[in-house]
């Protein structure tokens, strides 16, 4: 298998996607373009969704390039140009414990993350928070990936379904 060049990393909140995305940027010495910081100002204010999709534009018109992550009003950008989608499949629980686990360490140590927000116990406990967005999110995420797999137009789809078979994958990618 010849190197990607430009790879889209999919999944539910929680499922890895920032993570896989730093090792594979290490991996195959591709640029990545973390989305949270492309989405959020500081204070939690979102982006206007015009201004996102004119940011992930300008990245996916790049030769290289790996982004972790793919929303409603620009989802089609990355895909138009990807030389490969891998998507966390994982189980739920998995990714929803993930999530439960960062986000209390991030709540409880202050972190700070996309542009100088902080999660906090009160975005936690909020309707608008990410644990919400993960159970509303989780079936229309694993149906989306699938479907592109399944989807002879779209760009080749690898869906990886444990840590296991994830760390399998990427050793037979090769090395910068």
């Amino acid at each position: 298998m010849s190197a990607p060049r430009r790879i889209l990393v999919y999944g539910v909140y929680g499922s890895g996607k920032s993570t896989l995305a730093a090792r594979l940027a290490e991996h195959l010495g591709l640029p990545w373009y973390p989305v949270d910081d492309l989405l959020w100002q500081p204070g939690w204010v979102e982006v206007p969704v015009a201004q996102q999709r004119s940011r992930i534009e300008e990245i996916c018109r790049r030769d290289r390039w790996i982004i972790d992550g793919a929303y409603h009003g620009w989802r089609d950008v990355p895909m138009a140009r990807a030389d490969l989608v891998v998507g966390l499949d994982y189980p739920r629980w998995r990714s929803f414990g993930r999530l439960l686990r960062r986000t209390v360490r991030r709540v409880v140590t202050g972190e700070v993350i996309c542009n100088g927000n902080r999660e906090s116990l009160s975005s936690v406990l909020s309707p608008d928070s990410i644990l919400v967005w993960h159970v509303t999110a989780f079936g229309r995420a694993r149906r989306r990936m699938r479907a592109w797999q399944a989807d002879r137009s779209a760009p080749p789809v690898v869906l990886l379904r444990s840590p296991a078979e994830l760390d399998v994958w990427l050793s037979g990618l090769p090395r910068r």
